[in-house]
């Protein structure tokens, strides 16, 4: 099964310049904890409200002042939309996240793939294993993919 059949499309972004308090809220008001960052639909990165806990807050920077450019993690695994389930179910197991940004070939984010989704695709094997995987407290991230 392909991602582009199971990806949620309906994606809120953040601009660069938004700041980190902005993305705070609008995280609370979507009851999400990462959002991705886009100059128009092209990813730039993605803000987890650990990001702006450690890289913002912990420093002291000013909620109100601070972009968001300045907290995100810039270096951001994605998927195609045309990439199989299998590949994204293996990665967020290898990174332990548990969303993945999906783009097309031009790279420009068309939507969002989560453990959730991948559960609702109907392979109750690989979302176990993914979500055991992800959920180890005692396992490293694999970052050199």
């Amino acid at each position: 099964m392909r991602l582009s059949e199971i990806l949620s499309r309906d994606v809120e972004t953040l601009p660069p310049d938004a700041t980190i308090r902005e993305a705070a809220q609008r995280m609370r008001s979507l009851d999400v904890g990462a959002m991705p960052v886009c100059d128009g639909s092209h990813l730039l990165g993605m803000i987890t409200d650990r990001d702006i806990t450690i890289r913002a807050i912990a420093d002291g920077r000013d909620p109100a002042q601070t972009p968001v450019r300045d907290a995100m993690t810039p270096d951001v695994q994605f998927v195609f939309e045309d990439d199989d389930v299998r590949k994204a179910a293996q990665i967020m197991e290898d990174r332990q996240i548990r969303r993945l940004p999906v783009v097309n070939h031009d790279k420009r984010l068309v939507g969002i793939v989560s453990l959730g989704d991948i559960a609702r695709a109907g392979d109750d094997r690989l979302s176990g294993e993914a979500l055991q995987q992800i959920s180890d407290p005692n396992r490293q991230p694999d970052v050199a993919h």
